[in-house]
């Protein structure tokens, strides 16, 4: 079976971290989120992948390449132009993707899948082809039962007795949701869709194409009959939340990178720390390159990016402080994501570096001139005095 990744969306919902990268290349220590998905499919036998992509494109064609390092084929469908020596991102819609690849060179010649590329997924694949052909369907998506008081985060689907699609709601009030079924963004399709997919302009599969699939009968949706992972990174605090689960172990197939120095406590290559002389409470991982400067406090989950610093008497605590990224001495950061120019909240609360004054408590460790000035200084060492 022949799979599309879709992977050209600006990602608005996840910014910061899509302020430098595109959405599938969010890392999760040190993975990008979309070399799970390529894994996954791998592992069920699916080994000629399309990919489509706009912002930031060249991002992601660069570090998958043509695939062959993952054990599959990869290629890439750019939407978008080039103007001045810079691409400009045009995407065309989810469907308009699936058309815009098979008028090039018929690729979906055969019963395809096609998945979101900002999930982290073990769905049985081959249970849901089972589930498409006995229903004999046009399409078929796959389905996740949520709590009801999830439901207004997503797409609510609404099937009848034998699995066909009768309704779609898009994050309804709790009081309104007719199912606690949500959309997961996996879905397998017959090449006859394709047909029924305009050739010009943007053309959604959610919102346009998958309406004429329930008006005529042929769009089924399946629950799998075991448990399954699906770890959307939707928001910033989803992207905190799956790095703690990834941390403690609880992704499948997942090992952590890395050298195990103590029970829990993991390091990359070149990292200067004395970590005797810090408190360091697993599970923590220390990317290649960094430093931990004595008297640090690590209490896990902590993960440190590659290349970050982190100061004399800094207190991390259930957070991740991402690549080049220095910590100050005496900063306190409990439940955060740390960047170079942004702090964020577990629950997705922002503070943007770029318009306060904050480089005394994080910035980036590749400024050399980055400097405290007279009030700031004194503030460090009155925290480090009332902490000795």
């Amino acid at each position: 079976m022949k799979a599309l990744i879709l992977a050209a969306g600006r990602g608005t919902r996840v910014r910061p971290l899509t302020d430098t990268l595109p959405k599938p290349m969010i890392p999760i220590i040190n993975k990008p989120v979309m070399e799970f998905l390529v894994e996954h499919l791998r592992r069920f036998g699916v080994r000629q992948i399309m990919v489509n992509t706009s912002y930031m494109a060249p991002q992601i064609e660069n570090h998958f390449g043509d695939g062959r390092r993952f054990g599959v084929q990869m290629a890439y469908s750019f939407e978008g132009r080039e103007q001045d020596g810079k691409l400009l991102d045009e995407p065309i819609g989810s469907a308009g993707a699936i058309k815009k690849i098979h008028d090039h060179s018929g690729f979906f010649d055969e019963t395809f899948l096609v998945l979101c590329g900002d999930a982290i997924i073990d769905l049985d694949l081959d249970e849901l082809l089972q589930f498409h052909r006995q229903k004999k369907a046009l399409a078929t998506l796959a389905l996740r039962e949520v709590p009801l008081e999830e439901v207004s985060h997503y797409g609510v689907v609404v099937r009848d007795n034998e699995g066909k699609v009768t309704e779609f709601q898009e994050k309804p009030a709790q009081a309104q949701a007719r199912s606690r079924m949500i959309n997961t963004g996996i879905y397998i399709f017959e090449p006859q869709v394709v047909n029924m997919i305009p050739t010009q302009g943007p053309y959604d599969i959610g919102s346009q194409l998958f309406p004429e699939l329930t008006r005529q009968g042929t769009l089924y949706a399946a629950l799998q009959s075991t448990p399954w992972q699906w770890l959307d990174i939707g928001k910033v605090s989803d992207f905190h939340a799956v790095t703690m689960q990834a941390l403690r172990g609880e992704i499948e197939h997942f090992e952590l990178p890395g050298q195990e120095i103590s029970p829990g406590v993991r390091i990359g290559l070149n990292v200067k720390a004395d970590l005797s002389n810090c408190t360091v409470v697993p599970p923590v991982f220390i990317g290649g390159s960094a430093e931990i400067q004595s008297g640090s406090t690590l209490i896990g989950p902590v993960v440190i990016g590659a290349g970050a610093v982190v100061e004399s008497g800094a207190h991390l605590e259930k957070s991740v402080v991402m690549e080049y990224t220095r910590v100050g001495a005496q900063a306190y950061f409990n439940h955060k994501i740390v960047g170079s120019r942004f702090c964020a909240d577990a629950d997705g609360t922002v503070l943007d570096g770029n318009h306060t004054d904050t480089t005394w408590l994080f910035a980036d460790s590749r400024n050399l001139d980055a400097s405290r000035n007279e009030e700031q200084q004194q503030i460090v060492e009155l925290l480090a005095q009332a902490s000795a």
